[in-house]
């Protein structure tokens, strides 16, 4: 079981190495970068490129770990009681399987995606170490064990908004999606937009990475975002004389695809006003 990218996801070497050793040692796969990197996007292509089935957990600022086992109703077996309702004598009715609990007990092997562990409370890797080492958790409302079937292929994402700990990071295989170089950029766009101009695509990413390298800018504009804008620059039919910038408008065209605060416009707008005052 290799995976070597795909026809619509541009897999650098060290990327496939990673995915491939994660698989081999049947670890996580914790994969971090820039946000827009393709992270997510990443596991969709390893089910696709497998032929195995995907179940994704997208975590948030309020998801608990147990969520990710089960969640036990206690409050609907309560009201049930109370109208005579014959359900409450079996428990198994008020427990709802977490995406882990669906992981766990599928048929065949699949793909886990755990999107964006970051973000939720620092204990939360912590609470899973347990059920992604040994493959099993307990439900102690029902007395029974889940054991995974077969073990599924983990991928973990996270955008470096918060550290994790010594103790989840030692069960993971680690890799970092560095920010594609000019090369690797153009073969994204190639799978993305086969047959678009070369010209058009030079100009693009010459703007597009001094962009990124303006000192001061405080978001940096992500491959999810170039694709973007050199979709609206297809849909607008411009070409590659219509993206010149003078001193009077340094800002790139459609902006608004690749600048997503007002401090990066107005940095833009200040560099347009400083080459003028030089002339």
């Amino acid at each position: 079981m290799k995976f070597s990218g795909t026809d619509s996801y541009v897999a650098t070497d060290d990327l496939t190495v990673a995915v491939n050793a994660a698989i081999a040692l049947e670890r996580p796969l914790l994969v971090k970068g820039e946000p827009g990197t393709g992270k997510t996007e990443l596991a969709r292509q390893i089910a696709d490129a497998l032929a195995l089935e995907m179940i994704e957990w997208h975590v948030k600022s309020t998801t608990r770990a147990a969520q990710g086992l089960y969640e036990y109703d206690a409050v609907s077996r309560l009201r049930d009681s109370q109208l005579g309702d014959e359900r409450v004598h079996d428990i198994a009715n008020y427990i709802k399987r977490g995406k882990l609990w669906d992981a766990f007990t599928a048929q065949d092997k699949i793909v886990l995606l755990i999107d964006e562990i970051d973000k939720a409370d620092i204990e939360f890797p912590n609470d899973l170490l347990q059920e992604l080492d040994r493959m099993e958790f307990h439900v102690y409302e029902t007395g029974e064990t889940i054991r995974a079937r077969t073990r599924p292929i983990v991928i973990i994402t996270s955008n470096n908004e918060k550290e994790l700990p010594d103790a989840f990071l030692r069960r993971c295989f680690f890799h970092y999606i560095r920010f594609p170089d000019t090369d690797t950029m153009r073969a994204i766009v190639d799978v993305h937009f086969p047959g678009i101009k070369p010209e058009l695509v030079t100009t693009a990413l010459t703007q597009f990475y001094e962009l990124r390298e303006t000192p001061g800018l405080k978001k940096k504009p992500s491959t999810s975002e170039m694709l973007d804008w050199l979709k609206l620059l297809l849909a607008e039919d411009l070409a590659p004389e219509d993206l010149k910038r003078d001193g009077k408008n340094a800002l790139p065209k459609l902006h608004g695809a690749l600048l997503k605060n007002e401090q990066d416009v107005h940095l833009f707008e200040r560099l347009a006003f400083m080459t003028r005052a030089q002339r």
